[in-house]
């Protein structure tokens, strides 16, 4: 962690944004640290990653070696990177390429400096980031409206696309466009849906739940995908969310 837990505010957000960063040989004992950050003061969420264990490898002391480290970041990259399952970007969720997203994508990063922040090569509403910001306070009043019209609502439909309905639909797309699909390993291939439970249960006991939609300008992940895949056989660019203006925000 880059900041001292204990001395933060908020510390449980600073454990849990630790889960969503790349898994190294320590990521079991993260998710331990998780678990026991959580256990007093929000037990749903820590029920939910204890299913998380539950799915990881066989470890000792926390440390993850060889084949076991290689197949849980190999389950990390299919999740959220590399014919990803859902984005960690929760403004792309909310808003797509909508204009919204680089407004607040700018207003992300007043936030993350006056908190001292550092959001690396990521953009401000990655969700690491995002947590790191809610555990180190700031305008309380900035941070409710993220957390009720921008990172709860995009939680809820990061979830939903775990759904194995989702999940076969998203598969097919990838099979047509790459011919094959990466080897899933058999831990189990929806378990990051575990931590995001664990986020939202503990986004909801401290800010309460929501049941505002999504904005009208969000993205529905399986059409971003198609849209994606369709410019890549074009030979038109990248992924859509890298078309916008951002280049002085980093």
């Amino acid at each position: 962690m880059s900041v001292e837990a204990s001395k933060l505010p908020r510390p449980h957000f600073e454990i849990l944004a630790d889960l969503f960063v790349y898994p190294g040989e320590d990521y079991a004992g993260r998710v331990a640290r998780a678990v026991e950050g959580l256990r007093g003061g929000f037990p749903e969420a820590a029920a939910a990653l204890e299913r998380f264990v539950s799915s990881l490898p066989p470890h000792e002391g926390g440390v993850l070696v060889d084949e076991a480290l290689h197949e849980v970041q190999e389950l990390y990259t299919r999740s959220f990177e590399v014919q990803a399952i859902t984005t960690l970007d929760v403004g792309y969720v909310c808003f797509g390429d909508d204009y919204k997203r680089a407004e607040m994508l700018v207003n992300l990063n007043r936030e993350h400096r006056a908190a001292g922040v550092e959001c690396g090569t990521e953009l401000s509403d990655h969700l690491p980031n995002v947590l790191r910001l809610l555990a180190r306070g700031g305008d309380a009043d900035i941070l409710r409206e993220l957390v009720q019209q921008v990172v709860l609502p995009a939680l809820r439909q990061m979830i939903g696309e775990f759904d194995p309905a989702r999940m076969s639909q998203r598969d097919a797309m990838y099979r047509r466009h790459h011919k094959t699909l990466i080897d899933v390993s058999p831990l189990g291939p929806t378990m990051f849906q575990f931590p995001l439970m664990a986020v939202a249960n503990v986004l909801e006991a401290e800010y309460g739940a929501v049941e505002s939609e999504l904005p009208r300008h969000s993205t529905d992940f399986l059409r971003s995908i198609k849209r994606e895949l369709e410019i890549e056989d074009r030979g038109e660019g990248a992924r859509p969310s890298a078309l916008i203006d951002i280049g002085s925000q980093r």
